[in-house]
């Protein structure tokens, strides 16, 4: 079975478009992070703060495995979207030895399901 993704994703939220020798289907993950988190603590500040980064950071990395949990069976990868999200998923599918997989790399704004749906099929309906 052959399977190819596109994924457009930032640190909100995934779209994935799938192309499948049984048909396409998308599919959307939020990261369920919330926009102003703030931290608060005079003396104890730096700490909280310190606290703070790695509470998101574990918030991010459960995110991620969500992604590459749905992605992983893909045979080709299409990464895109703003940022640094692409380049952090990228570093944990390369731990999780699946950066093979990997045929793009792009940077690009925010995208209507539309406009990601119609990049992955050029990408991939040559």
């Amino acid at each position: 079975m052959k399977k190819e993704v596109g994924l457009w994703i930032d640190h909100k939220k995934a779209v994935i478009f799938s192309l499948a020798d049984e048909g396409a289907e998308i599919k959307r993950i939020s990261s369920e992070l919330k926009n102003n988190v703030q931290f608060s603590g005079g003396a104890q500040k730096e700490s909280t703060e310190e606290h703070g980064d790695k509470r998101l950071t574990g918030h991010l990395n459960n995110y991620y495995d969500e992604v590459i949990d749905y992605i992983c069976d893909a045979e080709s990868i299409l990464i895109f979207g703003p940022g640094e999200t692409k380049r952090e998923l990228k570093k944990r599918l390369e731990s999780r030895k699946l950066h093979q997989k990997v045929v793009g790399f792009e940077t690009v704004d925010k995208m209507t399901d539309n406009q990601i749906v119609a990049k992955v099929r050029q990408r991939f309906l040559k």
